[in-house]
């Protein structure tokens, strides 16, 4: 994967997230983590070699079949990416609105996950007046509400305190155990010891594999 005409920022990577499975990816900032995951959530084509997500290939899958492929990925973005003119309870919920589900149908399960995640007193706040570590949480919440198949997440503890970030951990590995893969993107060495799972390191645009 290059930028424009710039050098390779990842190169020769070999690895495959099987499902039902968990996976710390680290390494130094400027590794290309980040380049990494949206790779895997397809906001990026390799620049050479080969991805597959769920058995297609990303360089000839048509645009038309990429929302339906993106549904099944559920993302925490480092920016969160909140709506500012939609609620936290909005927010969250916005996946399974595009999903065509009615609100009966899973307002209960919403306003669970938000207060599971801390968010209960906030649920109709709007995103300006939430702190950094309440929108982390919102963006959490959001990425987790579909059961996703496959979820990547981008640094997601990174603006909560330790004790919250290992309640969001168990919150990952409990997800994991109904059968999502995951995927997280850290730079906090005791939260990957909290947990016994392979890690990605990335390291001068290489994939090194710790099982």
């Amino acid at each position: 994967m290059r930028y424009g005409l710039g050098p390779e920022v990842l190169r020769d990577l070999t690895f495959s997230v099987e499902p039902n499975s968990f996976q710390f990816l680290t390494g130094p900032s400027g590794a290309g983590k980040t380049s990494l995951l949206r790779l895997l959530y397809l906001a990026l084509k390799p620049t050479r070699g080969l991805i597959s997500v769920f058995g297609r290939d990303v360089a000839t899958m048509p645009r038309s079949a990429l929302p339906d492929v993106r549904r099944r990925i559920g993302i925490v973005f480092q920016d969160f990416r909140l709506l500012d003119h939609m609620t936290t309870y909005e927010n969250v919920a916005l996946p399974l609105r595009v999903m065509g589900r009615e609100e009966a149908s899973y307002r209960a399960e919403v306003v669970e996950l938000l207060r599971w995640v801390g968010l209960g007193e906030r649920i109709d706040a709007y995103p300006p007046v939430l702190s950094g570590g309440e929108k982390q949480r919102a963006a959490i919440a959001r990425a987790l509400i579909g059961r996703p198949e496959l979820l990547l997440a981008d640094e997601p503890t990174g603006n909560v305190d330790p004790q919250l970030a290992r309640r969001l951990l168990r919150l990952f590995v409990e997800l994991h155990r109904s059968g999502t893969a995951v995927v997280i993107a850290t730079h906090d060495i005791g939260l990957m010891d909290l947990y016994d799972a392979r890690r990605l390191v990335l390291s001068e645009g290489r994939l090194y594999l710790y099982d």
